[in-house]
Formats: C-alpha cells, structure tokens, sequence
C-alpha cells in the first residue's frame, strides 16, 4: 500500500509544488476531517490551484489506480469529503464568477462560498437557487455535488432544476464544456461510447413503466438518496443525462470545474411570522393549508426544539407556557413590492382562519425581527450541540415525507426516539417540501451505543421507506450514512442502474469509492470519530467547520476547526497512553501550525454556531508554555512607560537608517539579520512606521462644549504615520483636530505613557500581566472621567474590544467608530472624494457589531467604497506580523489584485494598516484621516442636535 502511495506521490511532484502537497500527520488529519462523524485519516492531502492541475492529478489516479476524494468546504454530514487514500482540496484559483447582462445567470467556479455568490448577485435583486443553512461556509462545488437545497428553495429551485452548463472533468481526465459547441463535438467524438450507452440506459428506464414511475414517483419528494435517475427520464439528450447526473452525486463520477446556475429573484420585501400551535398535528394541517398559500418558505419546530432556544433573547414569553405537544410553524413570505406583500399577508392569514393558533397571527417586516426568527431556526441544530455532553457527537438525519401525512410521521418519529432512548431529540424543518431535520446526541464509545444508534437508524430507514414511502436523504446527501439504506429505499432495480452508471462513468473506482453506493452493510457504523474531552473552552465544538472562511491562517496552516481537532487528538493520547511518538511530534509541531499562526482575532466567534472563540484556547496554551516568563511580563507591565518610550527609539532608528541606505538595501540586511536569527528578529517591512510625536496631554477647559475623554492606544502612541503616507499627521493630532471640529473639548488621562490596555500581554498569555494593565486603566480613565461622567473615545478598535470586555460598568467607552457614528458625523459638512477608497473591516470592529456604522463612515467620505469581500482578518495580530510575517502574508495574499485601482485605504488599527500597506502597495491609515480631510465644521445653525452621549 506504501509503495502504492510513495509511487503516485514521486510522478506528483514535478507539476504540483512541494507546499502544496501534505504528507505530515498533523495537517493530513487536519485537513481530512469534516463536519460528519466519521474520521478516515488521508494518505497525502493535495491543494490544486487549477483544472489542468485536476486533469493531470485524475490522470495519475487513473494510471496508478489510486482513489481521490474531492474536498470543497467539508460542510457535508454525512461522510462523503473523507478518505484515507488521496484527498484534493481547492486551493486558491477557483473563485472566479460571471454573471450574464441580465444577471439570468451566474457562471461559478466551485471555490466560491454560496453566499459570496448571492453578495454577487445583490445588485441585480437575483440570487442562487440553492439556500442552504451552511450558505455562509459551504462552496457552490459542495452545494453543487451534494444538490443541497435549502429553507426556500426546495425542488424548484436546486442545483438539478436551475442548472443551465457545466466544465467537468471524467474519470479518464476528459474535460467537457456543456456550454461550449466545439467542446461537445470533440467530447461525442471521442466519447460516443459513454454518450451511446446513456442513450440506452434513459431508453431502458422509458421502456420500463414500473421503473420509471418509480422513478418518477420518488422525486415528487425532495431526495438525494443515490444518483440522480431523474436525469434519464427527464432529458433525452445524454449530454444534458451526463450533466445532471453530476449533480448530487457526491464526487463519485467526476469534478464539477465550473457550473452555470440559472439566477432566481431575490425580493425586497419580505415579512416573517412565528405561528404556535398547541399540537404537532394542527401545526402539520396548517402546513397542509399554507402548500398553495403565497409563501416562500414554512418551517416546522417541535415542542423539544422550541425548549431549546425559548429562552433566547427577543423570544416570546409564551413559548415557556406552550404544552408539551407544541409546535411553531416559522412562516416567510415575499413580494416585490410593499403592497403586493400586504395582500399576500391577508392571503396567509385568511388560508389559516380557521386553525387554532395559541396567539393571533402577527407578521413582522422588521429586518431585526425577522433576522432573531431566523438565527433561532438555524441555531437549532447547534443549540443541541451546545448543551451535549461531552464526548458525545451531536448527529442530524434528514427525511422527507409527503405533505399529508407529516403528522402521522412526526408522532411516529417521537415514538422511535422514546424507544431507543434518544430523550433530547428534537425535530424541525423544511415542512412545505415534507422535509424533516432530527437531532440527537450519541456516543461512540461502546458496542451499546453503537448497536443503538444502528437500531434506531434501522428503525428511521423501515419507518420513512416501508411505512410512508419516502426519502432517506433529502439533501444532506447519500455519503456513508446512508450508502446501506440506498437499495432498501429505491429498490433492486434502480439500485443495480446506479451500479452500472458507477462502472459506466468510473470503471476503475478511483472517484470518492464507498460513497452513495457501498455493499458493505455496516459501513455506516465504522471510522466513528473519536470526539474526547480536550478542553472546556472547546468541548463543545462540532467540527461543521464554519469558522474556516473568516480565518487568516486557512490558507497557510490550520483553521479553528482544524485546532480543535489536533488539540482533541492530543489529549486523546494523554488519556489513552498510546503512541508516545505520535503524540510528541504533534505537540512539536502544533507549535507552528496552531500556536505560532493563530492570530486570536476571535472572527471564528461570530461564524460558530456554539459561540466558540479558538483564540481562548490558543491564549490558554500559550499560558501554560509561557509561566517561566510570566515574571518579566509583570515587570514590562509595570515599567511600561520606558517600555513604550524603548519601542520609540527602534522605530527611530529603523526609520532614520532605511532613509540612508533604501529600501532595497534595508530589505537585504533585516531579511538577511533574520534568517541569520533563526527568525528571531522581527520583519522589517517598508510601510513600518516612524516613531509617534509625543502628545502633550491637556485637562479639560471651561468651555460649555461637550467634554470628551480621548484614550489613543499605545500602538498609536508609538508608531506614527509610514515614511510613504501622504499624510504625515500623527493619529493623536489628527483624532484631536477631529474632535475639536466637530466641537468637543478632548482631554486626556494622566500618566497616559503608562496606561495600557492589557492587549499585548493577553494574547500571549500572560494574563496577571494583562488584569495588572486593565486595573491600572480602569482606575485613570475613572478619574479622567470624573467618575464615568464624561465618555471615552478609544482610537484602536482591538483596544476598544479589550477594554469593552473588562471596563467598570460606569465607564461610557466608546470605540471611534461607534463615537464617530453617533456624535460626529452629523456635526460635519461632507465633501466626498471622487475616487475609490478601500476599507478594511477589523476582526475587533466586527466583533464589536460596528461594521456597518463603519462603512457608513467611509461611504459618506468618498463615491466608491472597496471592501475586498474575501479579506477578514489581516492576520497581523499585534506584532504577529512582524515575528511570523507569513501569517500576515497568507491572509492578504488575494488584496493587492482586490485594491490595485484604489489611491487610499483606510481601517482603525495601526498595526493592522502596516500590514495592508505593505501588501496592498496603497497606504492605509485609520478613517480618520479620511474623514478630516473632507469634512469641515458644520454651522452651529445647521448641526444636527444630537445628544450627548451622557446629556
């Protein structure tokens, strides 16, 4: 088998580069894991950048007949992204997009995140079809593979229906472009072979009425159980067959390389109501009624599920009160203009007239409203997670069934998990398609637990198919779950057509093998995941990877998702014992791959279902590797003054000495200095800045005008503006001179060099140090405040975050985007610039919720704003991007070609905006800037009178 390996592994390597092909067992395991809860453990994982890199890869496979699994976001459920042969991941070139004149339709490449792609799409009010939970994380090759559909679009709109062409890539390496006239030629040239017996096989299915009723009949129902048949009864033509078999198919029958959706509308106006009933079955009956009702989409949420999150802020008090056999119907409804969605209102409301609902019926057109309904029904299946024990995984199975009988099957459903035991199941779902979501909890751990979950799925399997005729999977895909259960829900004939469409596409097996069709019966209850506790921080974590998109080491080292597992596998090798040579290399080299290129920037927070922040982890172990130090950082916290004052000089004398020898020169020597440190020494870049201008404190005045306390952080008390920024204004000066115009009094704390947030210590896990700084600023910013009387504007927006965590609940703080925001801007006469400005959006603004107060900002100051849409945290973090400079580099590397028509960037951190500086080729410097330099003092008769923050 090594051999087998070893030899795909030489004929690799001279067209994929050495960095992009993982061999080491940290990153294979890493790389290999995805959101379902099986563990296959990949041989070599590879990054293709491209189709040729594909075909040539497929190729190979073919030759050395080595199986591959293609890997999108590894969103998928039900164990069809795992193996432990050949895993290729999409690197980066594959997120190109085209939308048609009429924005009809979008041409994606598989790189491209499904909500990136309706962000596209905004513009023309049109978005993708497919809409599922995962839309944010899962790309459109994942959506595509798997038919993922969603809560609106159920069959109409999915990948199968909305699916105009497709590049795709055959188990021989052929490459077809359905699109393209020339490429169909040349393909039935050389392919009439496969074309002929398509042909025949769409024949034989037409030619067998019970086969194709059969057939015809299982679509009625939401289904991607097995391959796509409908394709041999719908279309004639085998191009079209061949096309449409791709879809849902899991990776088993070729790479999907570019796919062109047809678009569908995205309306403006939409309304959303939350409907209890007092029982499942008057739910279900309302469901019944509301099929011809003007509604976009009705989901259903049991008694058990409503408990789970009754008590989430902005829920209504009765859910506590409802009875055990409740039930919601979550309702939507959309229009494309205000008075259309009035009358499909009462429309809605006259179908339900005659229900019993536990309330009168109440829609909400408010976003805030509607947005709270929505987060509560995607939060079901975390809010499980969530409350687990640990050590147990949290599962979700996905059935359909028809309509009109949805009550029958959810009490039957219940009764199952009353038999096995499965007490904290809950059930919910896309009800107007019949499809149903169940979530439990299980453990692995014993042959008890093992033989349980194979009885209750064995009991789901005979209940969905024998008793209602329905699907196994709806869209959650076939993978290895349900790959036994594909022949008991189709039958044997349509099982054996999927067997020689397998052999037909794929005669040597290398695609995805054991995926939709396995004959192997237990294979849904072997390669379990191992889920062992590891930390309290991180226990609760459900590795659906939907942090990965907004972290800056995903494309370098690992992800969120990818720490929680390495971290998890260690600490199942201190528990067990074995393989202390295993365990040893991971710590070893965790150092680097989850430590060292964790920025802490807590992004994966806000896109965790379970609210998760890695970076606590990662600040925890760097604690408990950093004790022996915790002392010098205690003295550094208390001399911080002369610390600062330190941090000046080296700036200065770095800024004076690139003056004298360039730029080229002061690139080799520093380059040179920290190679010769083993990378000791930190990255000279040439957007480092100068040393900042000493500011001289002033108290506050006698004037009537508004007092502010201005706290500039200690990074923009030290670094000034870059030798290449045009504006040579130091931050504290231009934030002062902003404030005065806007008529504030600014003054500023005493011993204000020593003050600090505790930032610089925290990240490093020197947390006496860092509490020791937040105490020592709390008590000066009091005093300055004059008891919390006067608010506190803070330049940095990482400082603001620190110090919003800890800050004495009398202080009014105020990050300077949240300030500007609410007491500045309309004090201000606006002149925006007529040329492009891009913005970067801080990893701390973000999770301050201040995104978009800051891009209101900037868009008010210029005619074009540029946010990069794939750039999230810079990965500077502090001085990260000096010490391991390649972090930063990784999280930038797509920003010059996203910026390079712009003159001007701008952003509220001073660390981060070297960083954008220097990997952009524009200067960045805080929105201040931008903002002073095209606004001027609004008459005191025509400034709006907003309220002082503590009026």
């Amino acid at each position: 088998m090594q051999a087998l390996f070893s030899n795909f592994l030489k004929q690799l390597q001279p067209f994929i580069p050495e960095e992009r092909i993982i061999t080491d067992p940290l990153r294979t395991l890493a790389y290999g894991t995805d959101a379902s809860f099986y563990r296959l453990i990949p041989q070599i994982v590879i990054r293709a950048n491209s189709e040729s890199e594909i075909i040539r890869i497929i190729q190979l496979a073919q030759q050395e007949k080595v199986a591959i699994t293609f890997r999108a976001a590894g969103t998928s459920l039900s164990g069809q992204a795992i193996t432990d042969s050949v895993l290729i991941q999409l690197g980066d070139g594959w997120d190109s997009y085209r939308i048609s004149p009429d924005a009809g339709r979008i041409t994606l490449q598989p790189g491209v995140v499904g909500a990136q792609a309706n962000r596209f799409l905004a513009p023309y009010k049109r978005k993708i079809g497919p809409d599922p939970a995962s839309i944010n994380t899962a790309k459109i090759g994942g959506i595509a593979a798997n038919n993922a559909s969603g809560m609106c679009c159920g069959t109409a709109q999915n990948s199968y229906r909305t699916l105009l062409n497709m590049r795709l890539v055959l188990a021989d390496g052929t490459l077809v472009d359905t699109s393209d006239p020339e490429s169909i030629r040349a393909f039935r040239n050389s392919h009439q072979g496969l074309l002929d017996a398509l042909r025949a096989l769409s024949a034989q299915v037409n030619a067998n009425p019970t086969l194709k009723q059969r057939i015809e009949h299982k679509y009625r129902l939401k289904n991607t159980t097995g391959y796509a048949l409908n394709s041999l009864v719908d279309y004639e033509d085998p191009i079209d067959i061949l096309q449409h078999l791709m879809i849902g198919s899991e990776g088993t029958l070729g790479f999907i390389s570019e796919i062109t959706y047809q678009t569908v509308e995205e309306h403006e106006h939409k309304a959303s109501a939350l409907i209890f009933f007092n029982t499942v079955r008057a739910a279900c009956e309302a469901v019944a009624l509301l099929k011809h009702a003007p509604v976009a989409a009705v989901e259903m949420i049991d008694r058990a599920g409503l408990r789970s999150v009754e008590r989430k802020p902005g829920m209504p008090e009765l859910i506590r009160e409802l009875p055990d056999d409740a039930a919601a119907l979550l309702v939507e409804t959309r229009a494309s203009d205000s008075t259309t969605l009035n009358h499909q209102i009462q429309q809605i409301i006259e179908t339900l007239r005659d229900t019993h609902t536990c309330q009168p019926i109440e829609f909400t057109t408010d976003a805030a409203q509607s947005a709270l309904y929505w987060s509560v029904r995607k939060g079901l299946f975390p809010a499980v997670g969530a409350v687990r024990l640990t050590g147990t995984t949290v599962i979700i199975e996905d059935v359909a069934f028809p309509v009109e009988r949805l009550a029958d099957a959810v009490a039957d459903l219940h009764q199952l998990f009353q038999r096995w035991h499965y007490d904290e199941a809950i059930i919910f779902g896309h009800a107007l398609e019949g499809n149903l979501h169940f979530v439990f909890t299980q453990s692995f751990d014993t042959d008890d637990e093992i033989k349980r979950y194979e009885g209750l799925m064995d009991d789901v399997a005979d209940l969905v198919v024998n008793r209602y005729d329905g699907s196994l999977k709806a869209e959650h895909g076939t993978g290895r779950n349900m790959a036994p259960y594909v022949e008991l829900e189709w039958g044997q004939d349509a099982y054996l057509l999927m067997w020689e469409l397998k052999a037909l596409l794929d005669p040597s097996d290398i695609l995805n093998p054991g995926v939709i069709l396995n004959r192997d019966p237990h294979i849904h209850l072997q390669n379990l995941k191992p889920l062992p506790p590891a930390n309290p921080l991180i226990d609760k974590c459900i590795e659906c990877g939907f942090c990965e998109p907004v972290c800056p080491s995903r494309a370098l080292t690992l992800t969120p998702r990818q720490r929680i597992v390495i971290w998890r596998e260690i600490a199942r090798l201190e528990q067990s014992g074995e393989d202390p040579t295993r365990l040893q290399k991971l710590r070893q080299d965790y150092r680097f791959q989850g430590d060292a290129t964790c920025a802490a920037c807590g992004l994966c927070s806000t896109a965790c279902p379970v609210g998760i922040n890695t970076g606590d982890l990662t600040r925890e172990i760097r604690r408990d590797e950093n004790l022996k130090h915790a002392g010098k950082a205690e003295w550094v916290a208390r001399h911080f003054s002369a610390t600062t004052q330190a941090s000046r000089i080296a700036f200065g004398l770095a800024n004076t000495t690139h003056k004298l020898i360039g730029t080229s020169a002061m690139t080799r020597v520093t380059g040179f200095a920290r190679r010769l440190s083993g990378n000791r020494l930190q990255q000279w870049t040439p957007a480092l800045p100068a040393p900042a201008r000493r500011i001289k404190p002033t108290r506050a005045g006698f004037t009537s005008a508004p007092k502010v306390v201005y706290l500039p952080s200690c990074a923009s008390r030290t670094m000034g503006p870059a030798a290449g920024d045009t504006d040579q204004t130091s931050l504290a000066d231009k934030t002062e001179a902003l404030l005065r115009k806007a008529g504030f009094d600014v003054i500023y704390p005493d011993n204000l060099s020593s003050l600090c947030c505790g930032m610089p210590f925290q990240s490093k896990g020197f947390f006496d140090a860092a509490s020791l700084k937040a105490e020592e600023l709390n008590k000066a910013l009091l005093q300055a405040t004059q008891g919390g009387d006067i608010p506190v504007y803070s330049d940095t927006s990482p400082c603001s975050l620190r110090m919003k965590e800890g800050i004495d609940e009398r202080i009014q703080l105020y990050d300077s985007v949240e300030f500007i925001a609410r007491f500045v801007l309309d004090k201000l006469d606006i002149t925006p610039l007529q040329k492009p400005v891009a913005l970067h959006i801080t990893c701390s603004t973000t999770r301050m919720g201040l995104a978009d107060s800051l891009t209101r900002i900037a868009s008010a100051c210029c005619n074009e704003l540029v946010i990069p849409p794939d750039i999230t945290c810079c990965g500077f973090a502090g001085d990260k991007g000096f010490s391991v400079p390649e972090l930063n580099t990784s999280a930038l590397r797509n920003l010059k070609s996203r910026v390079e028509h712009c003159t001007q960037g701008v952003s509220t951190s001073r660390t981060c905006e070297i960083g954008l500086s220097h990997h952009s080729g524009i200067s960045y410097q805080s929105v201040v800037y931008l903002l002073d330099s095209c606004s001027k003092a609004r008459p005191v008769s025509l400034a709006t009178n907003t309220t002082h923050p503590l009026d």
